[in-house]
Order: structure tokens, then sequence, then C-alpha cells
């Protein structure tokens, strides 16, 4: 008995979900607020969520390459869950060449409750991906605060800036900031401690390790809301 005879599978074939080659790409930045309910979604979540609303504006995405395409779409920052945020930053990419004003039109339409978009601009492909410069915070007083924790966090804050460095420890390893340049502003006020922390080359701080490093780290369970206020990335003029 004869067996038939096999034939090498070939490699020649693309991927059928890939786009065709040359097609090509605008890169356009988002800046959305993220507030109310929404911050308790996790940071894959709201990724899912974007793609969702792009689906229904019909966007032409630009797609990745492979047997599992998605849209192209980079958040230069993961925002923590439960913090609410007046400015995040999304890079998505489409294969059709928009006006910035049209593509903000689009996405207004969706009306998603929790999320507000407050700009849409056009950057070039060629200034590479996004990355984060510098984060401003905003939070709110706690339950109870009173002109006894007052006195005590003015004081935390105080030594603080007195220090060259602060070090946390975080998933067993150290991250050690340069109070100067990279926790610039950290002050009490009437009504909120605002901070704003700079990235530096390695690890940088979040806003829940300036809370530990104050001893302030039982606020959020006390009612204070956390807001990220702005964000600035490299290259880009500052956003307060």
């Amino acid at each position: 008995m004869s067996r038939a005879k096999r034939h090498p599978r070939s490699n020649s074939n693309p991927s059928p979900n890939l786009q065709p080659a040359g097609t090509p790409r605008y890169r356009y930045r988002v800046r959305f607020a993220k507030t109310g309910l929404l911050r308790w979604i996790s940071h894959r979540d709201l990724a899912n969520l974007w793609e969702r609303i792009g689906r229904r504006a019909e966007l032409p995405f630009s797609m990745t390459e492979g047997f599992n395409p998605k849209p192209r779409m980079q958040f230069p920052s993961a925002l923590s869950l439960g913090v609410e945020s007046l400015d995040e930053v999304l890079d998505l990419e489409l294969c059709e060449d928009w006006p910035a004003k049209q593509l903000l039109l689009k996405l207004q339409t969706d009306d998603q409750p929790g999320l507000t978009i407050n700009s849409v601009s056009r950057v070039d492909l060629a200034d590479g991906k996004s990355q984060l410069a510098a984060m401003n915070y905003s939070v709110s007083l706690p339950d109870g605060f009173d002109d006894e924790e007052s006195s005590r966090t003015v004081d935390a804050i105080n030594q603080i800036k007195q220090q060259v460095t602060v070090s946390i420890e975080r998933k067993g390893k150290t991250v050690t900031a340069h109070v100067e340049t990279q926790l610039p502003i950290l002050d009490l006020q009437p009504d909120k401690l605002i901070a704003r922390i700079v990235v530096g080359d390695g690890a940088s701080l979040k806003i829940q390790d300036v809370l530990d490093l104050l001893s302030l780290s039982d606020w959020p369970e006390r009612g204070a809301t956390i807001v990220r206020t702005g964000m600035n990335l490299k290259g880009e003029p500052e956003h307060s």
C-alpha cells in the first residue's frame, strides 16, 4: 500500500488577520478623565473599554500583527485601582488620516459614564512611544481629620523635605527617590494634600508610597479620595 505523499507545510502564507503590507498608520493622543465608579475598574478592563468604544465609533484602527491582532493602543501609565484621574493619556493608531477634531467628536458621542474626553491631538509616529515624565496628585482630607492630625502631617512633610532621599520597600525591592527633584511639591493645604512626583530612571514613587512615608496609609480607608490631576509626558509642555 502506497502512502500519500505528505507536502511540507508552507510558511509563506501570512496570517489572514494581517492588514495589507504598507497600510498607513496615524497616531493620536487622547487625554481623558476617569472619575466616579469608573475608578474601580482595572487597567486591563480600561483597555478593553477603550477597544469597545473604538469599535462602537467604527474607528479604522491600525492593528497589531499576528493571528490575534489587537488595536494599536498605549497607555504611558497605568492608574492604580480606586484612584480617579482628571488627565489620563491614551495613544491610539488609525489606518486612516482623520482630523483630530473629527476623532474627538466621534469619541465624545459615546458618552461613557465616568469617562470624559478632554482633547485629541495628532502626534508623530517618529517620536516613538509616549513616556511619562511627572504626575500631579490631590488627596482629599479623610473623615475625622482634626487640628492635631494636621499638625502631625505638617511635621511629617517637613521631615521628608529635610532629607536628601527617601526609600520604600516594594515587592522585595527598595525604591529610592531624590526628594528635591523627584518630589518637588508636597504640601498640606486647607482642604487637601497635594504632591508632584517626577519619574526617575528606575522605579519611581507612587502616591500610595507618599502616603506611607507620611504615615497616612489609612487615609483612603477613612474616606479620602486620591485624584491624579495632571500627567506630563517627556518632550511635551507641562499639564497642571
